[in-house]
């Protein structure tokens, strides 16, 4: 069975239908994150293990799961705890194509999906893995950017005119798995360094060879530095120069 066909079959088994809510941690668990515990663990005696003071997603033979659908702040203690006895694998799904509907909290009629002009790129990740960035070093910490395309749900009552602006999202349904990208160690991030660059080179240098913004390349850069893959290595004027660690 291909992971397509194991995504599609999870997506099955939750999308349409009242997924069980009534166990420890499921009472707002959404679609999206009721269809990745299915994918990576059909066996549902293996999710919602209580390990201490936490739940954590996912328990199996390789090790515990989490699965991570928004901020990655909540996050950080809980995984330092989980890490120091346990190999632990945190799940990060990406919209890499979406669509939205809009849902009248009057009629509950709901609208014809459209395509978002937003799509995120494995880069975006940084805006969330800066959250737990000593954490990412970890010999025992292993992270999946999942790339998907998610039909996301909205309620108009946003304070707009159009009641667009400021709204609430209801649910995210993944309708299709587009890429895996699995990160096991941190060589494994340099698949974030941009090609093209010069020897030496600034941020803004970074952002234009990673067709990124100049925050999020400040984040990477960061991010990088920390886990050797760039260092510092002097000044242009006010910029700060950056290279590519030599012991690579």
């Amino acid at each position: 069975m291909t992971d397509i066909q194991r995504f599609e079959e999870a997506c099955g088994q939750v999308i349409g239908k009242e997924h069980d809510r009534s166990s420890i941690g499921l009472l707002n668990e959404k679609t999206l994150h009721a269809v990745l515990k299915r994918y990576y663990e059909p066996c549902t005696e293996c999710h919602e293990i209580p390990i201490g003071k936490y739940v954590a997603d996912i328990v199996s033979e390789d090790g515990i799961i989490e699965i991570q659908t928004g901020s990655f702040t909540p996050l950080r203690p809980k995984l330092e705890f989980l890490l120091d006895f346990a190999n632990v694998t945190v799940v990060y799904p990406m919209a890499k194509e979406k669509y939205i509907s809009w849902i009248d909290p009057k009629t509950g009629e709901v609208s014809e999906p459209r395509k978002s002009p937003k799509h995120a790129k494995p880069i975006d990740a940084f805006y969330e893995l800066v959250r737990i960035m000593y954490t990412l070093d970890n010999p025992r910490f292993r992270l999946r950017l999942v790339m998907l395309e998610l039909h996301e749900q909205r309620i108009l009552d946003g304070w707009s005119r159009d009641k667009k602006r400021g709204s609430h999202r209801s649910d995210r349904l993944p309708a299709k798995l587009i890429e895996e990208i699995a990160i096991d160690c941190p060589a494994d991030f340099d698949m974030f360094i941009p090609t093209g660059l010069n020897e030496q080179f600034t941020i803004k240098e970074f952002a234009k060879a990673a067709h990124t913004t100049y925050g999020l390349a400040q984040t990477a850069i960061k991010v990088l530095c920390y886990l050797e893959r760039l260092e510092l290595v002097g000044k242009l004027e006010r910029q700060n120069l950056y290279s590519v660690k030599l012991s690579h």
